[in-house]
């Protein structure tokens, strides 16, 4: 029996020194890590200047490169004298560089003179700078008229100097 015994301690023994030998040794010091990815270099866009002046296309850029909105008439009149040419004229060059603008041309009159005939002539103020822009070269498609008459004035007086300010053609581009 105790053969068998000293048999079994030794097969145990044997059994463990095996298992024990095919255990991993503890790593005392860890490899190095890997070094630092270097980020592949990006693309970014400059940015752009800050804007300095109106948003190309809008009302202030039309405003600001024809130089003025509005055409004057005289007293019971919708003739484009001179100085209404060059501002028509200076309208008609920014409506050439933004081909897809389309304006309102308000037509409007002094307070002296019935409704129905200050909407008339406001028409006829209106079609005559209408008129003058699509000799310039705009197309009729992209000008709308409107009579306001003596609806919508400016100058809130009863003199000369309010009924002039009052008789106008009005090129609105929407914002």
């Amino acid at each position: 029996m105790m053969a068998r015994l000293t048999m079994k301690i030794a097969l145990v023994s044997a059994l463990a020194l095996s298992v024990a030998a095919c255990s991993k040794k503890k790593v005392e010091e860890l490899p190095p890590p890997p070094p630092a990815a270097t980020p592949a270099p990006t693309y970014e866009a400059p940015t752009p200047p800050p804007q300095t002046g109106p948003v190309p296309g809008s009302r202030a850029d039309f405003i600001a490169q024809a130089g003025s909105d509005t055409v004057y008439f005289g007293t019971d009149s919708y003739e484009v004298d001179a100085e209404d040419q060059a501002t028509l004229t200076r309208q008609a060059a920014w409506l050439a560089k933004y081909p897809n603008a389309t304006v309102t041309i308000e037509g409007h009159c002094d307070e002296r003179g019935t409704r129905e005939y200050n909407l008339a002539l406001g028409e006829r103020r209106a079609n005559a700078a209408k008129n003058f822009l699509v000799q310039a070269g705009v197309s009729a498609a992209r000008l709308s008229v409107i009579s306001y008459g003596k609806e919508r004035p400016v100058a809130t007086g009863s003199d000369e100097a309010s009924w002039a300010q009052n008789r106008r053609a009005v090129t609105v581009v929407p914002n």
